[in-house]
């Protein structure tokens, strides 16, 4: 299937009254974001940033010879995995089946979904793909015997003869999913390796939610949970668990890749594909991740890293208060689950005749509080006139965490440097 995604009025932000229109007919419309074009709030995409990048994560992969799979639940945006695939990922990973499915539908040839499957309808889902297409390549997750004799249940009872191939996958005390101790990694990987159903591809790891801006703490963490990677590999290896010569090995989250990168690539006397499945490097964001990738650009010496690529735009709607003004967007728009969203430039509505120029928010102006449609701008009542908000202002706020800025959002038009929409993505939530 390719995509047929017809943007129209049915979506927030598009022009009330207007024709539907196609993806290739979006940059002829002239739309220009300082002039008041499109309504607001709108979530946008830069062009520059997006290829700023993606250009930089696939030096980085092709300079450590890694390979990229990069999490496509970040967008759920077609026109974007076609990006990356593009700047050449191996394949996008995914969170569920149905993810999946959107991401091999829309032409993705390798799905790594990162994340254990064991509900029969998922295991349906996904068989009944394979057997649409039959060149598509797959492998999800597991962390325990007990998944692997469900996997088995639903074969047996599904008449189901294929094999799925899977990962291995470790894990962290206090953490999400995987095996905790070196016992049950074996046990767990001894089984799959004796099951009809499974094929043990390789052995994946996320070391994201362990990131604390502390370059000693994270590094012990990666380096202790690559270890045992490494470990469990080594003993694959020598039991004859894995079921094909090149063995993958995946990690990386978006907060720490670099330390992860070092270890994807042991010398195991066999192929290895190292994998790394960075999702949030194409958009960054202004704060959460921005504070990370300064940590990684310590570690690596770098003078420049990522750019954030993703705003969203707001309108002044009114200031009833001295100190405090409401902005047209809130939870219903943008992320707050990490930060708030920050202010990061404004500009005057054309009619004030100051062309729409955006020009960088005062400094003390903040957002503190989000309703399900007002963003609470607090601002110095004390400084010049000038610096406060004017009813019709644009505001754009950087975000914190764009997988949650996303799923708000059916489109988002791209602009140039000029807020002109040069095009526009879908989302597939």
């Amino acid at each position: 299937m390719t995509n047929t995604t017809v943007f129209g009025p049915h979506l927030k932000g598009f022009p009330a009254g207007g024709a539907s229109l196609t993806r290739e007919q979006i940059p002829a419309q002239g739309w220009q974001l300082l002039r008041g074009d499109l309504a607001l709030p709108l979530a946008v995409l830069k062009h520059s940033a997006l290829q700023h990048n993606l250009h930089w994560m696939r030096d980085f992969c092709a300079q450590r010879g890694l390979h990229l799979a990069p999490h496509g639940k970040t967008s759920m945006s077609p026109e974007l995995w076609q990006l990356q695939l593009d700047a050449g990922a191996w394949g996008i990973s995914f969170a569920t089946v149905f993810q999946a499915a959107v991401g091999a539908r829309h032409g993705v040839p390798v799905l790594l979904i990162a994340n254990q499957v064991i509900q029969r309808a998922e295991l349906d889902a996904l068989a009944l793909l394979h057997a649409e297409r039959p060149a598509l390549r797959s492998m999800f997750l597991v962390d325990s015997v007990g998944q692997v004799d469900a996997i088995e249940a639903w074969a047996a009872d599904r008449g189901f003869n294929g094999r799925f191939e899977v990962l291995l996958e470790l894990g962290l005390a206090g953490q999400r999913t995987g095996t905790r101790t070196a016992d049950e990694a074996r046990q767990t990987a001894a089984r799959i390796a004796a099951s009809p159903v499974l094929q043990l591809t390789g052995i994946e790891c996320y070391e994201g939610t362990t990131a604390y801006c502390d370059h000693a703490k994270d590094r012990a963490t990666v380096q202790g949970l690559m270890d045992r990677v490494d470990a469990i590999a080594r003993e694959a290896i020598a039991q004859g668990w894995f079921a094909h010569e090149e063995i993958v090995l995946t990690a990386g989250g978006s907060a720490i890749f670099d330390l992860v990168a070092e270890r994807l690539l042991p010398d195991l006397g066999r192929p290895v594909r190292g994998v790394l499945r960075s999702g949030c490097y194409l958009t960054h964001d202004h704060q959460r991740y921005t504070r990370y990738l300064c940590c990684v650009g310590e570690r690596l010496n770098l003078r420049e890293t990522l750019r954030p690529a993703l705003e969203v735009l707001a309108c002044v709607q009114s200031q009833p208060e001295p100190g405090l003004a409401l902005l047209s967007m809130g939870k219903r728009d943008v992320a707050y689950d990490l930060d708030l969203p920050q202010p990061v430039w404004r500009s005057h509505p054309p009619h004030m005749g100051q062309g729409g120029a955006p020009q960088p928010v005062p400094a003390h102006w903040r957002i503190d509080a989000l309703n399900d449609q007002h963003a609470y701008l607090r601002f110095d009542a004390a400084a010049p006139r000038a610096e406060w908000p004017q009813l019709g202002d644009t505001v754009a706020s950087g975000i914190s965490h764009p997988c949650t800025t996303f799923d708000k959002w059916r489109w988002l038009p791209v602009v140039d440097d000029g807020y002109r929409v040069v095009d526009a993505v879908s989302t597939w939530f």
